[in-house]
């Protein structure tokens, strides 16, 4: 960490991890990180990234943590990930699946469908906190993945981007929520909104604010 004038600036996300793996003989080495796990509507995204060994992109030196970049630099970085990639994969899951599942089984569920979309089979997953048992791959769950280890980094920008283009979508659709601007997670707007209208068609309906709210409909 770097301080800058009152502001703690993060360090950038390394290869420790694929440089590591590599010089054990693992050459597909897959990021996977989700979107969405915390929101109260719409989809959990997750996103599967295979990076080039030793990738010497300009661009590199700009990928964060996704929650840390502005919307059009999330949206830039989104092209330069999907074209210079050796692969990337997506998986969503939508609010029904989660309301009948649960949140983490859904997750896993959706990061599972990543790595299935990779158009090569990974030789070895670095994952953002957890871990995948349902796959036969070595892998290996990073706790901060998405602010340490680069491919992690990288899966987290395709899978936040991927999930607000989603909740633009879902906002045209069901409109009154403010979809577009919160894409879902439970700020002020969308808990007021929740409670001046109701759960939408799109609202996880476990999750304890929407409970709530439809309870006091």
């Amino acid at each position: 960490m770097k301080a800058k004038g009152n502001k703690t600036i993060s360090d950038p996300p390394s290869l420790v991890e694929e440089n590591g793996l590599s010089s054990r003989g693992y050459h597909l080495i897959a990021g996977v990180d989700e979107a969405g796990r915390g929101a109260l509507a719409g989809p959990v995204v997750a996103a599967a990234v295979i990076l080039p060994q030793c990738p010497d992109f300009p661009w590199l030196k700009s990928v964060r943590d996704s929650k840390e970049i502005p919307s059009a630099k999330r949206e830039s970085l989104f092209s330069l990930i999907t074209q210079e990639a050796v692969s990337f994969g997506i998986g969503v899951i939508d609010h029904q699946i989660i309301d009948s599942i649960g949140i983490l089984k859904a997750t896993r569920l959706a990061m599972c469908q990543a790595v299935e979309q990779l158009t090569c089979l990974p030789d070895f997953l670095l994952i953002d906190f957890l871990t995948l048992p349902q796959l036969k791959i070595s892998q290996k769950p990073i706790i901060r993945g998405d602010k340490l280890c680069l491919s992690i980094a990288c899966a987290s920008i395709v899978a936040k981007v991927t999930r607000d283009r989603i909740m633009v979508e879902l906002d045209q659709l069901h409109p009154g929520y403010g979809f577009a601007n919160h894409k879902g997670y439970g700020t002020k707007q969308h808990v007021s909104c929740l409670h001046q209208h109701g759960p939408s068609p799109i609202h996880r309906r476990y999750f304890a604010p929407v409970r709530e709210a439809t309870r006091l409909l």
